[in-house]
């Protein structure tokens, strides 16, 4: 690929889109973790990450319906596709 003559590249065409930073998924693991300790040391622990595991899950599945939801229907294709290379 070279650079245009005057050294700046083109804008993006398509738009990218990332999830919001979240702890949740590090709760979830942290629920995960106590389910299994509990099983080997003391079924509180257990008890205790399953209501972890339920409330981190459902906060992530819902954060996540809520993310999708707000991304356009369709992406409007302002460029030609890239032809493929011999």
């Amino acid at each position: 690929m070279s650079m245009p003559e005057n050294g700046r590249t083109s804008e993006a065409t398509e738009l990218v889109y990332l999830p919001e930073p979240s702890w949740l998924p590090a709760l979830v693991a942290l629920g995960l973790t106590l389910v299994l300790v509990g099983l080997a040391a003391w079924w509180v622990y257990s008890v205790i990450g399953g209501a972890l595991v339920l409330i981190g899950a459902t906060r992530w599945l819902r954060s996540n319906r809520d993310a999708i939801a707000r991304l356009p229907r369709e992406q409007q294709i302002v460029s030609a596709p890239l032809k493929p290379r011999n």
